[in-house]
């Protein structure tokens, strides 16, 4: 099974109203601006999204919005990731009958199931869909790693595709699947092993100079370098904070983030403001 989904995937952040609400009209807005502004599709309720803050229905109402919104201008991956394999099944069922282009499903956190406990998590999910499916591998949250044997025994389930890889130390080709860049400062890495790109959280504010590097890869690392900054500044907070001040700065209202998230206080919020100053964005927003 092939998912052509493309380069840059934008890991959505989720709006929300004054109220605390989902805001609807908000997202439908950042939907568009961003396949406006250099993503291929969009990956909606995964961590930046702050799908562990959404309700069932909430979550299934981002999917639906974002393939109704985008059929035909973007793809669709629908996080569907749970630490119940029962919860995952049910969401994947439920994302799959929206209409998505592929899920992304994190292994179970927190529980740290052993191998064979993953293997047969994924076998279930893969069950519950005729859809491409992401695997998603980011220790530094689940409390595990999926090693790339691993992965490469997981890419023998069917509709198993491709990973979002945020583990440097694992970085390397596997065999029946494709890599994405699961943080910003990989990307340059995966498109010069040849793979399709990643799913990115700086894209929602740099999206036009991280399709460069897909488009321009004798300038990659340059323009790669010329963002690092950038990439640290946004990891002052968790990223669904620090991109929602950055986006709410730049008049893309998005609201605050949910407990147990917190808005940035002031020092942080001065940072983003400084770093979207000095590569020339919050300038190009005001004009």
């Amino acid at each position: 099974m092939e998912a052509n989904l493309g380069a840059i995937l934008t890991a959505m952040v989720t709006p929300f109203g004054a109220d605390g609400k989902l805001d609807e009209e908000a997202a439908v807005r950042l939907m568009h601006h961003l396949v406006e502004h250099g993503s291929d599709g969009l990956v909606v309720c995964g961590t930046t999204g702050e799908a562990a803050m959404l309700a069932d229905d909430e979550h299934l109402r981002m999917i639906e919005l974002a393939v109704s919104e985008m059929r035909g201008r973007g793809t669709i991956v629908a996080g569907v990731g749970s630490n119940d394999t029962r919860h995952a099944v049910w969401l994947t069922e439920r994302a799959t009958a929206l209409g998505p282009d592929a899920l992304l499903s994190v292994n179970p956190y927190y529980n740290r199931p052993s191998r064979r406990g993953i293997v047969r998590h994924y076998e279930e999910v893969a069950r519950a869909t005729d859809l491409p499916i992401l695997l998603y591998n980011i220790p530094q949250r689940t409390g595990a790693d999926l090693p790339n044997d691993l992965l490469a025994e997981l890419a023998q389930i069917e509709n198993i595709v491709g990973v979002k890889q945020a583990n440097p130390a694992n970085l390397a080709k596997v065999e029946g699947l494709r890599i994405y860049a699961g943080n910003d400062d990989l990307l340059a890495d995966v498109l010069d092993l040849g793979e399709p790109g990643g799913i990115l959280v700086a894209s929602h504010i740099f999206g036009p100079e991280m399709r460069r590097m897909v488009d321009e890869p004798d300038r990659r690392r340059e323009i790669s370098g010329g963002l690092l900054d950038a990439f640290d500044d946004l990891a002052i907070a968790p990223l669904a904070c620090s991109v929602k001040a950055a986006l709410n700065l730049l008049g893309l209202n998005v609201g605050a983030p949910r407990l147990p998230y917190v808005e940035l206080d002031e020092q942080e919020t001065q940072t983003i403001r400084a770093m979207l100053e000095r590569h020339g964005v919050l300038q190009a927003a005001q004009a």
